[in-house]
């Protein structure tokens, strides 16, 4: 069995993401969609 190999993200990588996250959510989306749209898990 292999193991996945996890996919690491700098910090400004997340904070990159939390912004354009926020600024979805904002724009009425909903936190479902916004998570597809990151390839983040809920």
């Amino acid at each position: 069995m292999t193991k996945r190999r996890r996919k690491r993200h700098t910090p400004e990588q997340i904070i990159r993401k939390l912004r354009d996250s926020e600024t979805m959510l904002n724009a009425g989306k909903t936190i479902g969609e916004v998570c597809q749209q990151m390839e983040i898990c809920e």
